[in-house]
């Protein structure tokens, strides 16, 4: 007697102690792969069931993955990312320095600088006619927060939200996140990737809380002109209790001498209407993580309380170089888009003289949606091997939408010098 659950080894015949052994280690075994799993299950109970339903930006894996395949020597070149491939106006980067020396590096008001916002409404009144106070004034670390905090505020169990599909792929994650049920609005290049009014009709029901519309459009490069967003709002002033949010954070970028037809210039929605747009596109400003928004009387303090206790206030030297950008020279600015509209011109050219592949001309943004089908290839397939094989970052199309397995996205913020080498080297796939 005296043994415990035969670990200790008999003092009398071989056989007898090398099973003894063996029932060891086993035992050993089993009680450390019950402990790796009760470790594991504690761990997975610890988190919050939401967390999964978070979702990520593709682009940023492709990008990881150019980055480590030019680290290894090989030539890549970058349509990718969506980031303007200027530099900051020197202005710009001027006013920051000068903020920093002067010790403008303290917190700020969570809603942002009072002159910023003053700035902001006054960029607005210029542009659009519309009148917005400061107060309803939100400035953010960049546009994202914007999606989240509106998502969060109006979604929630019970509810549905529509979105743009293919689109910007943060707006499904963050629906899921909040709760509420995500219902994509199929963007189909029929519709040159514009809103169908029919299916849009058909999407609302009573349990739909918000609505994401994003002009210009990311991924495709679609822009809805004047005319259709007013058959857009005809629709929607039927639903009374609705909300919209209006992502228009490419609304400088507009090509064609078309003008951006902000639901600013809608008074009858501003007690529902949340307009997102920023610095990052327009000033080429990504890393400044600085955006601004317009809320409704009902919704700006709960929005401000989201930003008190997620970032406190946004960066406050991006801030000042924010002013900036709004009041100093736009000259940078008009450059930038002429440049952008003669890459897109090129793009939509050379791209459509390919036999496998096609593009719709995109109106707005720096993208553009090819469809790859002719190739074979699903999209996934035709980006890995652009990539691999012929040194060609692209996003696949199923990154912004379930339904996009035909496309690829283009950015074409790269000079026109890469444009071209990366139509030739894709021409052969």
């Amino acid at each position: 007697m005296g043994r415990t659950m035969g670990f200790e080894p008999t003092t009398s015949g071989t056989t007898s102690l090398r099973s003894n052994q063996l029932s060891y280690v086993r035992h050993q075994k089993l009680i450390k792969s019950f402990i790796f799993i009760l470790f594991r299950y504690t761990k997975y109970m610890q988190v919050s069931k939401r967390i999964f339903q978070l979702e990520t930006e593709t682009a940023f894996a492709v990008l990881a993955k150019a980055n480590k395949l030019a680290s290894k020597g090989m030539d890549i070149i970058n349509l990718g990312i969506g980031q303007p491939d200027f530099k900051t106006p020197k202005n710009i980067q001027e006013a920051a320095i000068k903020a920093i020396k002067d010790g403008k590096h303290g917190y700020t008001p969570s809603n942002g600088l009072p002159e910023l916002r003053e700035a902001v409404s006054e960029k607005i009144f210029y542009d659009y006619g519309a009148t917005i106070s400061p107060e309803n004034i939100l400035i953010t670390p960049g546009g994202k927060p914007v999606i989240f905090i509106s998502t969060l505020i109006l979604g929630g169990q019970g509810k549905e939200i529509i979105y743009p599909d293919p689109g910007f792929p943060i707006y499904r994650s963050m629906i899921k996140y909040s709760g509420a049920t995500p219902i994509p609005l199929y963007l189909n290049e029929d519709d040159n990737f514009e809103i169908n009014l029919d299916q849009l009709k058909n999407l609302i029901t009573k349990k739909t809380s918000l609505i994401i519309i994003n002009n210009p459009n990311n991924p495709t490069g679609s822009f809805m002109d004047v005319k259709k967003i007013d058959k857009i709002i005809n629709i929607l002033e039927e639903y009374p209790n609705l909300f919209i949010l209006s992502d228009e954070i490419y609304s400088k970028i507009i090509f064609d001498n078309y003008k951006m037809p902000t639901l600013l210039k809608y008074k009858n929605l501003y007690n529902r209407l949340i307009v997102l747009d920023g610095w990052s596109k327009t000033y080429c400003m990504t890393g400044w993580r600085l955006g601004w928004s317009v809320w409704p009387n009902n919704l700006i303090d709960f929005a401000n309380k989201f930003c008190v206790n997620n970032h406190s206030c946004p960066t406050s030297i991006s801030q000042y170089a924010g002013i900036e950008a709004i009041k100093g020279p736009q000259d940078e600015l008009y450059k930038i888009v002429n440049e952008f509209q003669k890459r897109k011109e090129y793009l939509y050219r050379e791209i459509n003289k390919l036999s496998k592949i096609s593009c719709f001309n995109p109106g707005g943004a720096f993208y553009a949606f090819p469809n790859i089908s002719k190739t074979g290839l699903s999209d996934k397939e035709f980006s890995d091997f652009a990539l691999e094989k012929k040194g060609v970052a692209l996003v696949p199309g199923t990154s912004f939408g379930d339904k996009a397995e035909k496309y690829v996205r283009i950015s074409f913020a790269n000079s026109l010098e890469k444009i071209e080498e990366a139509i030739k080297r894709i021409s052969t796939i």
